[in-house]
């Protein structure tokens, strides 16, 4: 990484200011600005650091550099025109990895940065990083402890014991205490964010996939004990915790319930040395629904993956790996969450409906950030029963590969993260046959679709509009209301179809 020491722009001169604007030569076009749209710091680069960067790149952050100030961010230009330009591929910044030219665009809480927004952050590098007016400039940001946590501050923390790895350890896995949650009441969870706290020196690291951080991952849930020590009631299964995650947003209609008196429990922590002895703890952070919420969908596991029979080999780039499961009920994808080891560089997930094949969405991977991607309402993908997914890995196993120990070595399946894995830890909720019906006509509704639209992920959505049916009264007797407003064609609707369609299905 480059590294420059911390001075003020005026001492340093225009001198500094040429070295940073050159930064890192880029194979790109930047777009032409006219004298009267000159790109400065304060009017056009600090909203996008507020936006994308700031939460983590401040003081007291988690982030090796401020991103704040202008003198901060000068000596850094080139760099950061370099690592946003990455975009999906490991390394990039802001630390968001879906693809833009393939898929689902639409998802919650993305940092990632327009084409718009990466020209301007070009042409500011490479024109002498203009200052600009502060009078151009958005209010600072206010940084308190709540602007640790992404999804918002929560309404329960729940703290780990420390734990500390020695610099070359070898991986481990086991059991931690359960820890008391202190929730004296039933609440549904909204979201669920975890935190590694360490005292890592990021500087000294390093050598090590993933190290950032000491806890590879945790399986985790939440469980109420009785008096004399043994479990009272299920285990309560919450999402599993990786490398530097980002929350887990659930369905706003399918919270995941936390019982009063509950302890978290794990008997699958995975450690891994960052190459310098680290002592950390995890901090678990709560979001609840209001009280008397309750959840309309419930949770659906899917085994999609395979962690039996990788083979990977040796020198060897664009490698694939392929899994597939079959939907034994109509289902709603909430997110999707890749899960690779060291050769891991991208996955895209797809949905085979008929002669309906659809790629849903396309990540890169990087180890040192796992990422899900949560779907925006009107996003997440809607399908029927007997619909197959299908995901595909792609590995890269050469020495382009920073995360890969040694590339002349065949790689098979394991646990240990310079070993592989292929899974799409994603959120999936199960819905009813009307659910699946009232879900699709809200969609409908929702984005005013015609019948020359087209919905990502939703290959039923619009077939009352493509193959109306006028129906009639007896038809609606054997109908439930979800069916009936499902098939139902509205006058707006009938407004943005062909007059021949409307006509056949009215005399059938």
């Amino acid at each position: 990484m480059l590294k420059l020491p911390h001075r003020s722009a005026p001492a340093l001169g225009w001198a500094i200011k040429l070295v940073a604007a050159a930064g890192f030569v880029l194979p790109l076009s930047v777009s032409a600005q006219s004298a009267t749209e000159e790109v400065t710091f304060h009017k056009d680069i600090t909203p996008i650091l507020q936006r994308s960067c700031q939460s983590c790149h401040r003081p007291e952050g988690v982030a090796p550099m401020s991103l704040v100030s202008y003198d901060d961010v000068v000596p850094y230009a080139g760099l950061i025109e370099y690592r946003t330009h990455l975009r999906d591929r490991a390394g990039a910044m802001p630390p968001w990895y879906a693809e833009k030219d393939v898929g689902i665009q639409e998802y919650k809480q993305d940092p990632s940065l327009s084409d718009e927004e990466l020209a301007k952050i070009s042409t500011w590098a490479r024109n002498g990083v203009p200052e600009g007016d502060m009078a151009d400039a958005p209010a600072p940001l206010d940084f308190d402890d709540t602007t640790r946590w992404s999804a918002g501050a929560p309404d329960l923390i729940v703290r780990t014991q420390d734990i500390t790895v020695e610099g070359q350890a070898p991986d481990w896995w086991g059991d931690i205490p359960s820890i008391p949650t202190g929730l004296k009441e039933d609440r549904y969870v909204k979201s669920v964010e975890i935190r590694e706290v360490n005292d890592l020196d990021m500087v000294a690291a390093g050598g090590t996939v993933g190290g950032r951080n000491i806890v590879h991952h945790m399986i985790w849930s939440t469980q109420v004990f009785n008096d004399d020590g043994t479990a009272e009631g299920i285990q309560v299964p919450w999402p599993v915790h990786e490398i530097a995650r980002n929350p887990d947003i659930f369905d706003q209609d399918g919270g995941r319930l936390l019982r009063a008196n509950s302890h978290v429990v794990s008997n699958s922590v995975h450690l891994h040395a960052t190459g310098v002895d680290t002592t950390g703890h995890l901090e678990i952070g709560f979001r609840f629904h209001p009280v008397g919420y309750e959840p309309k969908y419930r949770p659906v596991s899917i085994g999609l993956g395979n962690g039996v029979d990788i083979s990977i080999t040796g020198n060897e780039d664009n490698q694939q790996l392929h899994a597939y499961a079959v939907l034994e009920q109509p289902t709603k994808i909430v997110t999707f969450e890749p899960h690779l080891h060291a050769p891991g560089e991208r996955m895209c997930l797809e949905a085979i409906w008929g002669y309906t094949v659809e790629t849903l969405s396309c990540v890169g991977y990087d180890h040192n950030w796992v990422r899900g991607y949560t779907y925006d309402e009107n996003s997440a993908p809607l399908l029927p029963e007997g619909t197959v997914l299908h995901i595909t890995g792609y590995m890269n196993n050469t020495e382009t590969n920073s995360n890969v120990p040694d590339s002349r070595n065949w790689q098979g399946s394991g646990n240990r993260s310079v070993t592989n894995m292929f899974i799409d830890l994603g959120m999936r909720v199960a819905m009813t046959e009307d659910q699946f019906l009232e879900e699709m006509t809200n969609r409908r509704k929702n984005l005013d679709l015609g019948p020359n639209d087209h919905v990502i992920g939703c290959p039923l959505c619009l077939a009352p509009l493509v193959a109306p049916i006028e129906l009639t009264e007896e038809d609606k007797e054997e109908m439930s209301e979800a069916m009936i407003n499902y098939l139902t064609v509205t006058d707006d609707e009938k407004e943005k179809m062909p007059a021949a369609m409307v006509s056949r299905a009215e005399v059938q």
